[in-house]
């Protein structure tokens, strides 16, 4: 099997008009390990320091950097760094538990309750119109097969919508991105994620990096990311991209996972001072496959 090593850095800087009191931040940042990714090394160096950082993992066993910075400041700068080993995933090519195989299908009562939170629409009061617009890729004559609905709605968001930078934070409702027909890989992850659950599959967002040198030119190379993975039985989770329409593959290099895009931020945290003393914030990522 192939595999591949990547060096990735993320940087984080806010600047302050003046020195500011500074808060508990959370750091989502170590990769996932699993069969076909594995963390060599991580790093976070914090600027002006720590007092305290504590690992965690939360209720989604993401890995989490609870820091505390040491005193207050003008500027506070995070530096993530990690290195890993990525196999891929042939996700076209793993076969479905044959009671899976087209839709509709029932997930057994013992993967329910693992899915639940999977299951459960997060816009509840937009299911309607995203069931009927999920349902225009269900084949209208004859057995749909159920990983081929995926692929189908998949391709359709990235050959039909804009992708476009938002630097705010906040992710679109799935119905805002159907009426624009643009947004950002966490709107367009979102969109698809309660389009499958409509349909009856378990989806969860995914945070972390892409990759790619066919993605050099696109909007998302070499950048934090967002995408989904919908859980097929006999397959696992299944790794779906709508934004650069990838479907497993080496390029995804996950590092959380959630329920909904605002439980997977990479850096959240406080700080004490009046709300013109913020000036903004920095974010440089870079992406880097060994030869």
């Amino acid at each position: 099997m192939v595999s591949f090593v990547f060096d990735i850095t993320h940087t984080t800087t806010y600047r302050y008009a003046r020195p500011v009191k500074l808060g508990e931040h959370r750091v989502m940042f170590r990769p996932r390990d699993s069969h076909d990714l594995r963390v060599l090394a991580t790093d976070l160096q914090v600027t002006p320091g720590a007092q305290d950082i504590r690992l965690i993992q939360d209720v989604y066993s993401n890995s989490v950097a609870i820091v505390q910075p040491v005193h207050e400041a003008q500027e506070l700068t995070f530096v993530c760094t990690f290195t890993v080993e990525h196999t891929g995933s042939r996700a076209l090519d793993l076969p479905i538990d044959a009671y899976a195989r087209h839709h509709p299908f029932r997930y057994s009562r013992e993967d329910r309750v693992a899915l639940a939170h999977y299951l459960r629409p997060y816009y509840l009061k937009e299911q309607p119109r995203l069931r009927q617009w999920a349902q225009t890729f269900l084949n209208t004559e004859g057995p749909t097969d159920s990983r081929e609905v995926l692929v189908r709605m998949n391709k359709a968001i990235r050959d039909s919508m804009t992708y476009q930078v938002r630097n705010e934070e906040g992710v679109q409702t799935p119905c805002e991105t159907l009426d624009k027909a643009s947004g950002t890989c966490r709107d367009f992850a979102t969109l698809m994620i309660e389009a499958a659950r409509a349909l009856g599959y378990a989806a969860r967002f995914v945070s972390g990096y892409v990759y790619g040198a066919e993605l050099e030119q696109a909007d998302s190379a070499g950048a934090t990311h967002a995408w989904l993975q919908v859980y097929l039985p006999g397959a696992g989770w299944i790794p779906f991209d709508p934004t650069n329409n990838l479907i497993g593959g080496h390029d995804l290099i996950r590092v959380g996972v959630a329920r909904h895009a605002s439980l997977a931020s990479p850096l959240s945290g406080t700080w004490t001072g009046a709300p013109a003393d913020y000036l903004g914030m920095t974010v440089d990522v870079q992406v880097r496959k060994r030869a």
